[in-house]
């Protein structure tokens, strides 16, 4: 059975939405350094999972996020 994409997933551990979304790595683990209370993440015991639909909306506000290309 093959494993689902991260565009088929709902919810993304912190490598997958690097990889998915194209962002900066300093700049994602900073933003997650922030603060526990983003709309777009989910915790499961110590673990910090990104919900997808959510986290493209911030980057919509939030551009300066992804890799410069």
């Amino acid at each position: 059975m093959k494993k689902p994409s991260a565009g088929q997933k709902d919810v993304l551990n912190q490598e997958e939405a690097i990889v998915y979304f194209r962002l900066s790595r300093r700049k994602f683990y900073k933003l997650l350094q922030e603060g526990k209370d983003k709309p777009f993440m989910a915790m499961y015991g110590s673990r910090r999972l990104i919900i997808r639909t959510e986290f493209a909306k911030y980057l919509e506000k939030h551009p300066e996020l992804r890799r410069r290309t």
